[in-house]
């Protein structure tokens, strides 16, 4: 990568995985009070997963610019780098639903903690799904 391409963060941290998890680590403490305010309101153990589809669909957002400005720098094809990227966090939304509900409704685990480690093991998980996927530039391709 060209130094002139790298965002403000890969300036400071230099590599692209550190840069993704500094930006993962700010979103899914986002995600995480986004899901505790949701549970607040709903005020309602048995409503877990509308309190994670309401966290996600806040954050996604929020992610999609943090990691294209500051991890990815990448310019142009908004629309389908927006696309990839809901998809790649769908299906980490997919993960964390199957995951969360197995353990907070079969194994009857508390939700908050429970969220709290399906969502890191999520976040590790996304890094390749956008590097490949949502953020993916070919050499033809690179603006």
């Amino acid at each position: 990568m060209d130094p002139q391409d790298r965002g403000p963060l890969l300036r400071i941290v230099r590599r692209q995985p550190i840069a993704f998890a500094v930006v993962g680590v700010v979103n899914t403490i986002i995600g995480y009070l986004m899901f505790v305010l949701w549970s607040l309101i709903l005020d309602n153990d048995q409503l877990y997963q509308v309190a994670v589809v309401g966290a996600y669909s806040v954050t996604v957002t929020v992610a999609f610019v943090l990691h294209r400005t500051l991890v990815f720098r990448v310019h142009g094809h908004l629309a389908r780098d927006f696309g990839a990227f809901v998809a790649v966090n769908s299906g980490g939304l997919a993960l964390n639903l199957l995951l969360g509900t197995f353990l907070v409704s079969i194994l009857d685990w508390p939700p908050l903690p429970t969220q709290a480690l399906v969502m890191a093991v999520v976040a590790a998980m996304s890094f390749f799904g956008h590097r490949h996927l949502s953020f993916r530039r070919t050499a033809e391709r690179r603006s």
